[in-house]
């Protein structure tokens, strides 16, 4: 059924608006948004829609095409108690964020899968956080808007994140990625042309459990903290490499490791952002390898599975592979030739059986556009 005729079973009525807002892959630059860094995500084309009615009244009623059971009914004024189910925070945080006060009904739906490091949440915030400057006209532009849906995710749902994922998924633009600069939030397209080279950027749901409200995302950026604090800086993007290394003796060795891939992981971007300008992907591939490493080795956020499908990948003959997103599992990116796709799947695929993991899912991330209107009748 259509997302306009579902919302109007549900409610009676025809929605004022409805808006979608993508997931994401980042090419590049784990775990360094929260570090006022610099990352590289593009916008995939997998996305979260919201279709909206204004009420006249203090109620707020809520649905989700992916989740059964009753309307979820609550009163405006009563959002700070959180007493709804957890789907609903992402919903009601950006309600709570961006200070709306009057009654509204909310049918969402998405095809971002959940928990493989592509940000199905960001997508619903921003969705949301989207329809609702056009329905109220808050006049908020797109970096307002993704850091009123980064409070409703720190604040009110409690997960620690950075600002890529919302800025990503508010202003993507097809057929180009997004140098993000996390301090200033100052961006930059650039361009990825893979197909045109053809290369497909695979991307590897290793159905591995991934849940940033865990705890272990939450302990990496306090460590990140740390170490800052003990330089006396106000983040670690303020570090370099050498500054590091004068402490190499000093510092817990886990505080070093977690520090080193920061610093290492900025670079990395840079390097990355240069080899897609000139379309040298042989340099990206190896980028990606590299940044991996420094994820599972010093960051500690890989997991067996992403580590057989990387390994298995590049075994393949990927130009390079990585982890991405939070991590503790979700999913990973492998650079492949166009005519490798169905034979590196397939190997990734024997990996898995052979070590009992559940079986991994596939598809292609292409560069599409951030977050919009849409017309409900489809």
């Amino acid at each position: 059924m259509k997302l306009q005729e579902e919302f109007e079973g549900l409610f009676g009525n025809k929605p004022d608006l409805i808006s979608q807002a993508p997931g994401r892959v980042n090419l590049i630059g784990e775990h360094i948004d929260y570090n006022n860094g610099l990352v590289l995500p593009f916008a995939i084309d997998s996305v979260a829609r919201c279709a909206i009615r204004v009420r006249n009244d203090s109620k707020i009623r809520l649905a989700s095409k992916q989740i059964t059971g009753p309307l979820i009914e609550c009163e405006i004024s009563r959002l700070s108690e959180k007493n709804e189910p957890l789907w609903t925070r992402y919903i009601l945080g950006v309600l709570w964020s961006l200070k709306i006060n009057s009654g509204i009904e909310i049918l969402v739906d998405s095809n971002v899968p959940q928990g493989a490091g592509l940000s199905s949440s960001a997508a619903l915030e921003c969705s949301v956080a989207y329809v609702l400057n056009e329905a109220f006209s808050l006049g908020l532009s797109g970096k307002e808007l993704a850091l009123s849906a980064q409070r409703a995710e720190n604040e009110f749902v409690g997960v620690p994140c950075g600002i890529m994922d919302q800025m990503i998924s508010i202003l993507g633009k097809a057929g180009h990625a997004l140098l993000i600069d996390c301090l200033d939030l100052t961006t930059k397209l650039v361009p990825v042309k893979f197909d045109s080279n053809n290369l497909k950027l695979m991307v590897i749901d290793t159905q591995a459990h991934h849940a940033l409200v865990d705890g272990g995302y939450a302990k990496r950026r306090a460590q990140c903290e740390q170490v800052a604090n003990i330089f006396g800086l106000s983040s670690l993007r303020e570090l370099s490499m050498s500054n590091l290394q004068t402490k190499s003796g000093e510092l817990e060795q886990e505080l070093f490791a977690r520090a080193r891939h920061v610093v290492s992981e900025i670079e990395r971007v840079k390097n990355a952002e240069s080899a897609l300008v000139r379309d040298d992907f042989k340099a990206f591939g190896e980028l990606l390898d590299q940044s991996h490493n420094s994820l599972r080795d010093d960051y500690g956020v890989s997991c067996p599975e992403l580590d057989c499908a990387v390994e298995v990948a590049r075994a393949e003959g990927a130009l390079g592979a990585r982890m991405i997103g939070g991590g503790f599992g979700g999913s990973a990116i492998a650079l492949v030739k166009d005519g490798d796709t169905g034979r590196i799947a397939s190997a990734i695929e024997r990996g898995f059986a052979k070590n009992n993991f559940k079986t991994p899912r596939f598809f292609d991330a292409v560069a599409s556009e951030g977050a919009r209107l849409v017309d409900g009748s489809n």
